[in-house]
């Protein structure tokens, strides 16, 4: 059995961002209405099939079925939400790379140059040798965030808008 989101509205533009001019099927929905349904979504097991059911107190004026437009607007913005979201993953791995490579180089130069300073007797020498090493693992805290914690929340976000993308929408009209 799918898990149920009842979203009720008394007409049909409160689903959607009404600073969006774009055409119906392609419409932003409203920021509201989006946190509604993934704090609800959140809240069913992952596994779980998803069922959208937005109950109307207004039919549309114009006497058209509302039922495949909604349906074709919200797959269609969890879609885009996803792709955008797969967008940023990839962007953050670039970041992650880069900043990966300039980590190690600068870590290299810091080990080089306490392991250059450790041959030679000054004063502070201990002092000087342990912090090049710490200011050379400082420089891969960056990188180290990015792979260890980073990432994987925009995965699981990811793959929470395309269960939302695929999931049955119907929409109900009080008589």
């Amino acid at each position: 059995m799918p898990a149920l989101i009842e979203v009720k509205l008394t007409e049909l533009a409160q689903l959607f961002n009404s600073m969006d001019p774009s055409p119906f099927h392609e419409r932003d929905l409203d920021h509201d209405a989006e946190e509604f349904i993934v704090s609800w979504a959140l809240e069913h097991p992952r596994d779980d099939d998803l069922h959208l059911v937005v109950y109307l107190t207004r039919a549309p004026a114009d006497g058209s079925d509302p039922q495949p437009l909604v349906q074709e607007s919200v797959r269609h913005y969890f879609a885009y939400r996803a792709d955008m979201l797969w967008r940023e993953f990839r962007q953050l791995m670039k970041e992650g790379r880069f900043s990966l490579i300039v980590g190690l180089i600068f870590m290299a130069v810091c080990q080089t140059t306490a392991i250059t300073l450790s041959r030679g007797e000054f004063p502070g020498q201990a002092v000087v040798r342990e912090g090049l090493t710490i200011i050379g693992w400082v420089a891969m805290w960056r990188p180290l965030e990015i792979y260890l914690y980073r990432w994987w929340p925009l995965l699981a976000r990811r793959r929470l808008f395309n269960r939302l993308a695929r999931m049955a929408v119907d929409v109900k009209t009080s008589p």
